[in-house]
């Protein structure tokens, strides 16, 4: 005879199958696949491999991470043979067998990391003209993937950017050398909207989301200022401070090259009088030349500040 507790056992086939079964037969069968590369492909390769499992590449908690052949096909000659190379092989130089065509590697990615919005403008973009492989860039194998490190982030760029490694080393520069700002902080590498694969649409936007306090707006604009910040400056590195293109007054002087008419009583009489009259000095003789008076170079909003004195 059953207790009423009894009675109230479901039947085996009537018990719901639990939270999370299929996602753990999906990571079974993955881990499954998995172990036909890793029984050969372990951490004495040249380039170690089990440590994807230190990765997102390699979490099987989650249902959605690839297993080997998800990015190297399924390679059965590779299996069979070991002599035939696998289906797609990652990379830019040629080890045991040499790398697949660019664009078949970064379809692989593609399959999964193209739906991310900031990859819209990868096709079309720069590097991705220039054939360069996402392989190029970034390494999945290990747990530690140098481009998406702040600190070390430009060393990866600079291996193809050797102009702008040359100009952070510069006396005046953004403190990317230091680890304080990264190449991706102003562009972005899978592709943009805006010129030079800038983060905005501008170089403008791109410095004003460091830069908020030149964004204005200002009662009396400077022109240059509100087209392009590399009218006076130079991004990636400059002797001259602050990341400027060249000295002032010369760097007025590319915009401004009409007669400056001062009546500066200092700065006449420093170059003292010509026939009874008070002569205009050259701006050379006066330190920071045209900054000593029109110092608020980026706009101003004082009544009095159309010439952005103050």
């Amino acid at each position: 005879m059953m207790s009423a507790h009894a009675e109230n056992i479901p039947t085996p086939a009537a018990t719901p199958a639990p939270v999370g079964k299929v996602a753990d037969k999906t990571a079974a069968d993955e881990l499954d696949r998995d172990s036909k590369c890793t029984r050969c492909h372990d951490e004495n390769e040249k380039k170690p491999i089990l440590s994807i499992y230190q990765t997102a590449h390699g979490n099987k908690a989650d249902s959605r991470t690839p297993s080997c052949q998800s990015c190297h096909g399924e390679s059965e000659k590779h299996l069979s043979g070991k002599s035939e190379a696998p289906d797609v092989i990652f990379g830019t130089t040629s080890g045991a067998y040499s790398p697949s065509e660019v664009n078949e590697q970064n379809t692989v990615c593609l399959t999964c990391h193209e739906k991310d919005p900031t990859r819209t403008h990868w096709q079309g973009g720069a590097h991705q003209v220039a054939d360069v492989a996402c392989s190029s860039c970034h390494v999945s194998h290990t747990a530690h993937d140098k481009v998406r490190d702040k600190k070390t982030q430009p060393e990866v760029c600079f291996t193809c950017h050797k102009e702008q490694r040359a100009q952070t080393r510069k006396f005046s520069h953004h403190p990317i050398t230091e680890g304080k700002v990264a190449c991706s902080d102003c562009h972005n590498p899978h592709g943009s909207a805006g010129p030079k694969m800038l983060a905005k649409n501008t170089v403008t936007e791109t410095c004003y989301t460091c830069h908020a306090e030149k964004r204005g707006p200002f009662l009396w604009e400077h022109q240059p200022v509100t087209e392009d910040c590399t009218n006076c400056h130079t991004p990636h590195g400059s002797n001259i401070t602050p990341l400027l293109n060249s000295r002032a007054p010369f760097l007025c002087s590319e915009c401004h090259d009409g007669p400056h008419r001062s009546t500066n009583p200092v700065a006449g009489s420093a170059a003292g009088t010509q026939g009874g009259l008070t002569a205009v000095p050259s701006e050379n003789f006066t330190g920071r030349a045209c900054l000593n008076c029109h110092s608020l170079v980026h706009g101003s909003n004082h009544p009095a500040g159309a010439l952005l004195q103050r």
